[in-house]
């Protein structure tokens, strides 16, 4: 791959939203134009899959974990792998990781089981940086409200469950990772996220020389 692939993860409030947003800015003002995306919902398939699987009736849980893989596996090959093979940024709210900490580690699937249908799906497609943006539960679900979806209204323990797993891959891969404190300012974490960012940016483009 050429391009460059960013991917945010982290407890439901965490402010991932907040910081793909905040690194794209910063992107356009170096003259970059990253294309965003989510899961699940980054292709047609997969905001139907995105709604049948947050705000659906109760499914089991092996159901969810292959639904969020259908997910991953179409938007890769739609949108992702060509977009990188092009030389494009790619920053994604939540990938693979998030399947293996929701689904392995919360819904006790087994981690590596719900790794290896992960890497299956995507056809081992990794991100060059993960970002984790850690909070506790109970800060998710102050943040959070009123409103949760079908995983949001899990209870404290499903939602450390998932906090602990995203802890244990960013150690056992911290060149790939970074972790920052979710209850910091988000400029400063903007700031942290950038420094690890920018060194990896692939040359920028070309002006054009009338402008």
């Amino acid at each position: 791959m050429i391009g460059l692939f960013v991917a945010f993860e982290g407890g439901d409030g965490a402010g991932k939203s907040t910081q793909v947003d905040l690194l794209a800015d910063r992107l356009g003002q170096e003259g970059y134009a990253p294309i965003l995306t989510r899961q699940p919902g980054g292709t047609a398939l997969g905001r139907a899959l995105r709604d049948l699987v947050l705000h659906g009736d109760h499914m089991s849980a092996r159901a969810e974990a292959l639904i969020f893989a259908a997910d991953k596996a179409q938007h890769v090959e739609e949108l992702i792998r060509p977009a990188l093979l092009a030389g494009e940024i790619v920053i994604t709210d939540r990938y693979t990781d998030s399947s293996v900490a929701y689904q392995g580690a919360g819904r006790d699937l087994g981690a590596q089981e719900v790794h290896d249908l992960q890497m299956w799906a995507v056809h081992d497609l990794v991100p060059d940086v993960t970002v984790i943006i850690d909070i506790t539960a109970e800060e998710g679900r102050r943040r959070r409200g009123e409103v949760h979806d079908r995983l949001e209204s899990e209870e404290d323990t499903f939602h450390e469950a998932v906090r602990e797993h995203f802890h244990a891959l960013a150690a056992a891969a911290p060149e790939r990772y970074l972790v920052v404190d979710g209850t910091t300012d988000p400029i400063e974490i903007g700031a942290q996220i950038w420094e690890r960012i920018e060194p990896l940016l692939p040359a920028r483009p070309e002006q054009d020389p009338l402008l």
